[in-house]
């Protein structure tokens, strides 16, 4: 089976048609997944959720989903400096207006993970785990500067061996690592890569008797409609920067 994995969209509607346009055009993707973080620092949460209902994408919730759907006192996002923690403020509290209760309801009903098992249950073979950002949290970084030994703990927490893989978001760097015949992979950003590629990113993963194989993909998107969005939303510029620099602003 082949999926396609797409993660950390963040209200960028125009990055999320042109990855799903991308899939389309390849024409053999079984089935798309998402990994969460639906929404926040773009102007369009409401028409990106509504796409991956038109599209029955199911997928799981990100931290930023689950704080807008139960109202919590922040996104449960990292910040490094106070100037990024007030802008962090700034697109939730957007985000938290600008969100329909269908919308809200939604992201409410996410699952926290999703295991796909592309052999089927009824035989053994490998297993997909979806998480946001662990198994453990969906708030908790998973960065490829992790050691093995933290991955391997992560893994235990449900189940893996050899052959199955764990796919995660979050920090919008895409990186992949086998340890003992684990795959990890972090699928990267969809609407906000934080790696220096402005490009819209997610992962194709092929799955089933033989090893895993992924393989990272970016797609260029009307860049030019999303930031003017964010502007004419009233958010801050430097979240249109963002967008343009790959987070190298």
């Amino acid at each position: 089976m082949r999926y396609a994995l797409i993660s950390d969209i963040h209200s960028n509607l125009q990055a999320l048609d042109a990855v799903l346009a991308d899939i389309d055009q390849r024409g053999d993707a079984d089935a798309i997944y998402h990994l969460g973080d639906l929404v926040g620092y773009s102007s369009n949460p409401n028409e990106v959720v509504a796409r991956l209902r038109e599209r029955n994408i199911a997928g799981i919730a990100g931290n930023y989903d689950s704080t807008v759907a139960t109202d919590y006192k922040h996104c449960g996002c990292k910040s490094e400096t106070p100037e990024q923690e007030a802008l962090a403020h700034l697109s939730y509290e957007y985000t938290r207006r600008t969100v329909s209760a269908e919308t809200k309801r939604y992201l409410g009903a996410l699952p926290f993970q999703l295991e796909i098992r592309p052999l089927g249950g009824h035989v053994a073979g490998p297993r997909l785990v979806l998480v946001h950002g662990t198994p453990t949290l969906n708030t908790l970084y998973w960065t490829a500067d992790r050691t093995d030994e933290f991955c391997l703990k992560m893994a235990a927490t449900v189940g893996l061996k050899a052959g199955d893989v764990i796919a995660f978001g979050h920090t919008h760097k895409p990186w992949h690592r086998e340890v003992e015949g684990i795959h990890f992979i972090n699928t990267g950003s969809v609407g906000r890569p934080k790696d220096g590629d402005w490009r819209a990113g997610y992962v194709r993963l092929l799955l089933g008797t033989d090893a895993p194989r992924v393989e990272f993909v970016r797609v260029a998107y009307d860049i030019d409609a999303a930031t003017r969005g964010v502007l004419e939303a009233g958010l801050p510029g430097q979240f249109a920067e963002f967008l343009r620099t790959g987070g190298r602003s």
